[in-house]
C-alpha cells in the first residue's frame, strides 16, 4: 500500500473525515473546554456514550483529536483553549507612565502602573507606584491577589530583573524573593518568553485598553499624591471591567463572576 492510502486506514482524519462517523459538535466542545477541569478525554467519552445511545459510530479518540485540532485552525480560536477560569493571570508594567505634581516646586514625579489580568476573563487590575522595584512588585501582586480575591494557579509575568533572575525558554530562574511569594500564594511562576508578546495577550491588551481608557483618560487631571492617583485610577478601573464588549455579550466583570 502507498503512505497515502495507510494513513486514510489508521487516521480518521488527515483534514478529511470518515464516512459512516457521526459528527462531533465541535462549537459546543470548544464551549466546553474553556470550563475548568474539563478535558477532551473526559467530552470524547461523553460523545461516545451519545454515539451508542444513537446507535451512531463514533471516532476513535486519536481522530476525535485530529478533527477538534481542524476545527481550531480553521476557527483560528486555539489560544482560548487553554485559558479557564482562575487558572492563570498575567501582570506586567504599563509602559506609559502618569504624573504626581510636587506641592511645592511643581515638579512632576512618574507613576508606574502595574497592570494585571485574569487570562479567561480579561478582568484588570491597575495600581500607580513611584517606582519599580522589588517591593513594589511583591506589593502590587498581593493588591491585586486581594483585588481578586484569590490568587491562580499560574502566574505570567515578563522577563524583569524584579521577578526573573535569568531568562531562559526551558529552565528560567526566578528571583528568590518572588519564588517565596508564589510559594506562600501556592503558584506557579511561568515566565513569558523573550520577545514573545503572545505568551501573555491578556495582559499586552489590556496594556493598550488601560493606556486608553485610564492613563489617556486621566491625562488633564492632576494629583499630589500617589493615593489621590490610585482614587481616581480605581474609578476609571472599576468603569473598563464593567464596560460591555463589543463583539460579544458581557463585560470583564459578568464573565469573571460566572468563571468563579
Amino acid at each position: 500500500m502507498t503512505d497515502e492510502r495507510l494513513r486514510k486506514l489508521f487516521s480518521a482524519s488527515f483534514a478529511e473525515k470518515a464516512e459512516g462517523y457521526k459528527e462531533p459538535d465541535f462549537e459546543k466542545i470548544h464551549r466546553e473546554m474553556a470550563k475548568k477541569n474539563v478535558t477532551l478525554s473526559l467530552l470524547w467519552n461523553e460523545y461516545c456514550a451519545e454515539c451508542r445511545q444513537s446507535g451512531d459510530i463514533p471516532y476513535m479518540y486519536t481522530g476525535f483529536c485530529n478533527l477538534y485540532r481542524a476545527y481550531n485552525q480553521r476557527s483560528k480560536v486555539t489560544m482560548h483553549i487553554e485559558r479557564r477560569p482562575g487558572e492563570q493571570m498575567e501582570v506586567d508594567w504599563a509602559g506609559a507612565t502618569m504624573g504626581i505634581t510636587d506641592n511645592i516646586t511643581g515638579e512632576i514625579i512618574p507613576a508606574y502602573m502595574f497592570v494585571a489580568v485574569l487570562s479567561y476573563s480579561g478582568y484588570a487590575y491597575v495600581e500607580g507606584f513611584l517606582s519599580r522595584n522589588q517591593e513594589n512588585w511583591i506589593n502590587a501582586h498581593i493588591n491585586a491577589y486581594r483585588h481578586f480575591s484569590g490568587s491562580t494557579r499560574i502566574l505570567v509575568p515578563d522577563n524583569l530583573k524584579t521577578g526573573v533572575t535569568r531568562a531562559d525558554a526551558y529552565d528560567p530562574e526566578i528571583n528568590r524573593t518572588y519564588h517565596e511569594m508564589a510559594e506562600h500564594y501556592q503558584t506557579a511562576v511561568l515566565p513569558a518568553r523573550v520577545r514573545k508578546p503572545k505568551d501573555k495577550p491578556g495582559v499586552e491588551g489590556s496594556v493598550g485598553v488601560v493606556s486608553t481608557w485610564i492613563i489617556a483618560a486621566l491625562r488633564n487631571w492632576k494629583f499630589f499624591s500617589l493615593n489621590e492617583l490610585n482614587i481616581a485610577v480605581t474609578e476609571k478601573l472599576y468603569e473598563l471591567n464593567n464596560k460591555p464588549f463589543q463583539k460579544k455579550p458581557g463585560s470583564r466583570q459578568s464573565v469573571s463572576d460566572l468563571g468563579n
